[in-house]
């Protein structure tokens, strides 16, 4: 298990925040009674700790926004705080992959006790990092759409009472909306972009045209890319292999794939014949599951030990998903420009999420972005994984635009799943756009 605490700055944003905020409830998330005593609030003597050990006085050194973020909506408890003008000014992170790993997959039970036991320790150090008093926050930013129930459940309990006690306004995030706006963060990005999120849990193209303004052009219809990766390695027992025995399932496909050639193996695009930017990777773990069952046969071996095959294999299943991901994304931007969506030249694709570290799937997609007179931007590889900064930064966001606001947290709820935006994905389908054909040379 890892925790990373440090200080760090980002380059400076301006930004004007707007005092005109917008006070709404969320109704419409799940009620927790359903799973009372599934969920533990943290006790006040936890919170009282949090409070007690600064001594700072409120208001005597920052005169501009702070906004404390905190997410548990996966496996990963992490909290930052972040200024107005785009400052990190403390980060913290407890990752439960180590234990993960052991057990071939998240279990949301413990996921959900491990956050339980790192929260109130993850939010401390965020806070000390930056000598940052929790009642010089301008306001509590935290994940509670979409996600595991268990883990999302933690962060939310925890940060009602934190405010509660604050007297803090409360800013409930859209954990893909967090995503795609952390670009913003970094670079100097105009709406409207164009947004593909590619991660264990989620994959989906939409056009953001605001801080909550979202039009979702295509979406998984089964599984995410890095999910099928995962279970793909875990397939092919790479645990074992002892050059990815640490690491994750879809760090260790893109690592053996380095070795492997993909012209071993034959794998046909999904959804070839479907001309929409919907997306399918169940099938594609289907066919890749009988390739190693028959190559398991072939070489004589039992399930669980290692193919003399499996970089091959990794190498096929990693360009295919490169050349699948690709061409939606590629029909996502000629739609949006003939709808006069994007621009026609100078556009932008930004690409976030855990599965966009990957760099080989990123130089698939920098030949379409190349092709379509796209520029192609990718936060950081430890922002495009699951992190508090980019909460954070949501929260500043909708700060700034005076969006979802809450001074009373009344009947705020999560929600385990939540679509982005408006769903326009089958006006997208009915577009029928013929994608030309890319040389993907990788």
């Amino acid at each position: 298990m890892q925790t990373l605490c440090h200080r760090a700055t980002s380059p400076a944003r301006a930004g004007v925040v707007h005092s005109n905020e917008i006070i709404y409830r969320v109704v419409s998330m799940p009620i927790l009674n359903k799973t009372a005593g599934v969920f533990s609030i943290p006790s006040k003597g936890n919170l009282y700790g949090v409070l007690r050990s600064f001594t700072f006085h409120p208001g005597t050194r920052f005169l501009h926004k702070l906004v404390l973020g905190i997410e548990t909506s996966c496996d990963d408890t992490a909290a930052a705080v972040v200024d107005e003008a785009g400052n990190v000014l403390g980060e913290a992170i407890h990752s439960q992959t180590e234990v993960h790993l052991k057990t071939g997959g998240i279990i949301p039970p413990v996921a959900q006790q491990l956050h339980r036991e790192n929260i109130q320790r993850i939010v401390q150090e965020s806070l000390s990092a930056g000598r940052i008093s929790p009642r010089e926050l301008s306001a509590v930013a935290t994940t509670v759409k979409p996600g595991l129930a268990l883990s999302l459940g933690v962060g939310l309990s925890f940060s009602l009472q934190l405010v509660n006690q604050l007297k803090k306004p409360f800013i409930p995030i859209h954990h893909m909306e967090a995503h795609a706006l952390t670009i913003r963060l970094t670079n100097k990005v105009e709406f409207p972009f164009l947004v593909l999120l590619i991660s264990g849990g989620h994959c989906l193209l939409a056009l953001a045209r605001g801080v909550s303004d979202f039009l979702l052009l295509g979406k998984s219809l089964d599984i995410a890319p890095g999910d099928m990766l995962d279970k793909v390695a875990r397939r092919l027992s790479l645990i074992r292999h002892p050059e990815c025995s640490a690491m994750s399932g879809g760090k260790a496909i893109e690592h053996l794939a380095k070795q492997g050639n993909r012209f071993h193996f034959d794998i046909s695009p999904p959804m070839q014949h479907a001309k929409n930017c919907d997306f399918s990777f169940s099938g594609l773990q289907h066919v890749i599951d009988k390739i190693i069952t028959q190559k398991e046969k072939e070489e004589g071996i039992e399930k669980g030990q290692i193919l003399s095959s499996a970089a091959d294999i990794a190498a096929a299943v990693q360009h295919t998903t490169a050349c699948h991901v690709a061409k939606r994304t590629h029909r996502a931007i000629l739609f949006c420009k003939q709808r006069d969506l994007l621009c026609q030249s100078n556009a932008v694709l930004v690409v976030s999420g855990g599965v966009a570290s990957n760099l080989y799937i990123r130089r698939a997609l920098e030949i379409v972005a190349d092709a379509t007179q796209c520029t192609l931007l990718c936060p950081p590889p430890k922002l495009c994984t699951d992190n508090g900064i980019m909460i954070a930064w949501n929260g500043i966001e909708r700060l700034r635009a005076g969006l979802g606001i809450l001074h009373d947290v009344e009947g705020i709820r999560y929600e385990p799943k939540c679509p982005l935006g408006v769903d326009i994905s089958k006006e997208v389908g009915e577009a029928a756009i013929k994608v030309p054909r890319l040389k993907m040379k990788i």
